[in-house]
Order: C-alpha cells, then sequence, then structure tokens
C-alpha cells in the first residue's frame, strides 16, 4: 500500500514514464544520452577541478579590486568546495547502501524490454534512487550559494537535464528521478550546516 502511493503515485509513476520515454528525435536521443554521461557519478574530480579553477579566477579577481570582498568570496567558495567533496562521498556512502536494499526493478525489467525506448546498454537492477540525478543536484545544490543569477540558471538546467534523461534513455522511473534529487538535496543542505558550523569555529 505504501508503495503504491509513495512510489507507483497511484499508476501516475509509469504513466509519466512513458510520456517522456515516447518523445523521440534524431537530435534529441543524443541529447538526452549527453545528458546522462555527463551525470556520472565518475566525473565527479573533473567538476571539482573545474570548480577549484573557477574559484581560483573569481576569487583572485576579487581580491586585486576588493580585498575584503575577495575574502568573503573566497570563504563562499571554500564552503562550496568543503561541501560538494563531503557530501560527495556521504551520498555515494548513502546510495551503496540503500540501491541494494531496495532492489527496486529499473523500467526494462519492470516493463519488459519491447514496451520502451532504450538508448545504450540496458540496466534491470537497483533503480531507487537515481544516482546520476542525485549527483547532478549534489553539483547543482553545492554550488548554488557561489553561483550568479546565470550560472544558478546553467545549474537548474543541468539537473533538470540529467534527471529527465534518465527517464529519457529507459533507465530510471520518474519516482527514481524525484528520489534521487530529494535525497541528495537533503545530503547537501545537512553538509552544508556542518561546514559552515566548522569554518565558524574554526
Amino acid at each position: 500500500m505504501l508503495k503504491e502511493i509513495a512510489y507507483d503515485w497511484g499508476g501516475a509513476n509509469v504513466w509519466l514514464f512513458h510520456a517522456i520515454n515516447n518523445i523521440r528525435g534524431d537530435y534529441l536521443d543524443p541529447f538526452m544520452l549527453t545528458g546522462t554521461r555527463i551525470g556520472s557519478h565518475a566525473l565527479f574530480p573533473y567538476y571539482l577541478a573545474a570548480a577549484f579553477f573557477s574559484a581560483l579566477i573569481v576569487v583572485g579577481r576579487a581580491l586585486r579590486h576588493d580585498r575584503l570582498l575577495g575574502q568573503q568570496l573566497g570563504m563562499l567558495w571554500l564552503s562550496a568546495l568543503a561541501v560538494f567533496s563531503l557530501a560527495y562521498v556521504a551520498d555515494g556512502a548513502f546510495l551503496m547502501w540503500i540501491k541494494p536494499l531496495l532492489d527496486f526493478p529499473r523500467p526494462p525489467l519492470a516493463l519488459g524490454q519491447g514496451n520502451l525506448h532504450i538508448i545504450g546498454a540496458p540496466e534491470f537492477h537497483h533503480s531507487l534512487p537515481s544516482g546520476h540525478t542525485s549527483f547532478s543536484m549534489l553539483v547543482g545544490a553545492s554550488f548554488w550559494p557561489v553561483a550568479g543569477r546565470a550560472g544558478r540558471a546553467a545549474l537548474i538546467a543541468f539537473v533538470l537535464w540529467v534527471g529527465i534523461s534518465r527517464i529519457s534513455v529507459g533507465a530510471h522511473f520518474p519516482a527514481d528521478v524525484l528520489a534521487g534529487w530529494l535525497t541528495a538535496l537533503l545530503v547537501v543542505l545537512m553538509t552544508r550546516m556542518v561546514v559552515r558550523r566548522f569554518l565558524k569555529d574554526a
């Protein structure tokens, strides 16, 4: 009964999956596959390096014009980098525990491979929550405090792109995607509280 309400959504989870998965196109399919690829946890070192060099540029530029502003930005970026790194470890540990424990079937197993569109290699187990979607939220939520208006728009687009792509390629149900977003957001918020307290006391 709980699964029917919280996961199946009275049939809406499968209906929404088909509604998104059935939208195909010569340009859309590669675009969605790219969205899946950029949401891989294996890219963590590259995202961390990109953020680190961005911090050096932004903070260095600010220090040249206003030392106090530069120091404030430095602390913000230090916090964001620490949150991203620690939340990545915490979220990874959580996913490694919860996905095998729940072992929800992925769409190819639950619906049959002939009843959906699959891009790439089919996956069958450990559907809930979506790991790619979780990672995209880690990136978006971790660097939200240091992003400007354009940066935040880009982060939102990134998170949505990765999440929708997991449905489009046939790897996850919408409920898996939503769970990945929510659990990762919670991990980031909790990690940020710890990091800010530590930096405040340091």
